[in-house]
């Protein structure tokens, strides 16, 4: 297991707070909260409570020794929300930045059911990704507003065109599927032209369903 660990939950929009509370309650050092929009095709997602609807993304560092009283706390917070409430899953962080020095370890042999697969694209790509991950298998994604950075005179980044908008997409799918979508996603003609757009995927860990079981 990763030194620290990155707990990501995904909960309808305003539902943010109840969650980094309780992580708060428990020993986090605090979380961020951003927005993002649920997207489905089917009902896999109404499964995990990532149906379309406005969410909110809440992202918790944590070391290894705090992770399970944190993520403990957050699933209570929830238990009395009808389910499906939203879901939650950790990240091993294997490199963390702190007071100018990086340390890191090597989990390339964990065991991990799930993998979260990120793509981020130039502005308006984002729903020809999506429809593509769902015919090689995904179920859905949350959608993301972002904006690229770089410094003066730079024109890429990770050998990406800058271009102030971007589309952020995450989706959360089965070990056996990740390839399949990766694949989908990189044969779209839109994004044939290099530097449109780049994706990753990495284990997720404590993949839990929250809310109160029917």
């Amino acid at each position: 297991m990763s030194d620290y660990n990155l707990i990501v939950g995904i909960v309808p929009r305003g539902s943010a707070e109840l969650l980094t509370h309780a992580a708060v309650e428990a020993g986090a050092g605090g979380g961020t909260i951003s927005r993002g929009k649920g997207t489905a095709a089917n009902s896999f997602l109404q499964i995990l409570g990532l149906a379309d609807s406005d969410k909110d993304l809440i992202y918790v560092l944590a070391s290894s020794e705090k992770m399970k009283p944190i993520m403990d706390a957050m699933i209570l917070a929830s238990s009395e929300k009808k389910q499906p409430f939203g879901i939650i899953f950790t990240l091993g962080v294997n490199s963390f930045l702190k007071a100018g020095t990086i340390t890191g370890k090597d989990d390339t042999n964990m065991e991990t059911t799930h993998q979260l697969i990120t793509v981020i694209v130039n502005k308006g790509f984002a729903d020809d990704a999506m429809a593509a991950a769902r015919k090689a298998g995904a179920g859905g994604g949350t959608i993301m507003n972002a904006r690229g950075t770089a410094r003066p005179g730079e024109e890429t980044f990770f050998g990406m065109e800058i271009v102030p908008e971007k589309d952020m997409i995450l989706i959360l799918a089965e070990n056996a599927k990740v390839q399949p979508i990766l694949d989908a996603i990189k044969a779209l003609p839109c994004l044939e032209k290099p530097g449109t757009g780049i994706a990753f995927a990495c284990p997720a860990e404590n993949f839990t369903v929250l809310g109160k079981k029917k």
